[in-house]
């Protein structure tokens, strides 16, 4: 059977400009579904709403949430963790997609040991509704120090357990080049010694050997070039301009983008998700059935930003689905 690829897009960047009075969810499903281009949503159900208003967006629509989540604190969250899989089958959610902090709730910073457990306990929780945990590489998560990643599978692997990872290229591509952010990373030696690679291009770069290994069940889209510039639009909490985590994939407008753009910049993200496809369309059993495309409007990413968000998670998906149709030809 040859593989399918889902794509879907997350409803945190189904705005055009975060200046503009905001949109609600019934619009949002509907923005999504004119399109045409997406299969399903990615949410992370927000606090506080009645989330059968989300329930009954989904069937009108035909879009299934297929990948909910959120991000987590050990410590804290777990009870919100399980009302968000307790929800799981009315969305059709088959992911669980867990962004979870550095730090524990008593301010200790989490153990090896202790990110595993906390991955088997959702993973215990989670299976009886057949809504599988994935964790996020992510910027001020555990795993923003990516050697983190391969100590924790090894873990799990002794226990004779899997690890899934949701890959976001961007939150390693962004690092390239950046010295701060490599720090941010605790690998600028690594880096520097040959021992860990980012390059995309290269067949030694370390998310191309997670996805060797099986780890990698989900994705994210959202382009970015190395050393991509600080958000200068918006601020951090802590009063720094946004990280930089973002780069419009549709040329923007003089006015809607600080700085000159350029479309063979992003050849080296572009190039990240062309390998990504490619294991894909060879039928790994363990690689990625659905990627969404997260262009979204925070600090870190496009907030502020003069260019519709949307329009550009849109042009995303549209890029997606020919390249892997194209791939797919290659491989038939």
């Amino acid at each position: 059977m040859n593989p399918t690829l889902l794509i879907g897009v997350n409803i945190d960047g189904v705005l055009h400009r975060d200046d503009l009075p905001p949109v609600d969810a019934e619009t949002q499903f509907r923005m999504i579904a004119d399109t045409g281009v997406f299969d399903y949503v990615e949410m992370n159900p927000p606090e506080g709403v009645a989330l059968a208003r989300y329930v009954e967006f989904s069937e009108r629509y035909a879009l299934p949430v297929r990948v909910i989540g959120g991000v987590f604190c050990a410590g804290r969250d777990e009870a919100r963790l399980r009302h968000v899989i307790e929800w799981a089958p009315r969305f059709g959610s088959k992911v669980l997609n867990c962004q979870l902090y550095a730090n524990h709730a008593d301010g200790h910073r989490l153990t090896d040991v202790e990110v595993a457990r906390f991955y088997v306990q959702a993973c215990e929780w989670a299976a009886p509704v057949g809504c599988m945990p994935s964790l996020e590489v992510h910027v001020d998560m555990w795993n923003e120090d990516f050697t983190r990643v391969n100590r924790v599978g090894e873990l799990l692997a002794r226990d004779g357990l899997a690890l899934r990872l949701t890959l976001d290229h961007s939150h390693l591509i962004f690092k390239i080049g950046n010295d701060e952010e490599l720090d941010a990373s605790r690998i600028r030696v690594l880096v520097e010694a040959g021992e860990i690679v980012l390059d995309p291009v290269s067949p030694d770069a370390i998310f191309k050997q997670w996805i060797a290994r099986g780890w990698v069940h989900h994705a994210h889209a959202r382009s970015v070039i190395p050393n991509n510039p600080r958000n200068s639009r918006m601020r951090r909490p802590d009063g720094r301009p946004g990280r930089g985590i973002q780069y419009p994939f549709v040329r923007p407008a003089a006015d809607q983008w600080d700085g000159s753009w350029d479309e063979a910049a992003l050849l080296p993200w572009e190039s990240a998700i062309r390998h990504l496809l490619n294991a894909r369309v060879e039928g790994g059993v363990s690689t990625p059935q659905q990627i969404s495309c997260e262009f979204i409007p925070f600090a870190d990413y496009g907030g502020g930003a003069g260019y519709s968000i949307f329009e550009n998670n849109v042009a995303c998906a549209a890029w997606l689905r020919s390249t892997w149709l194209e791939q797919a030809a290659i491989t038939a």
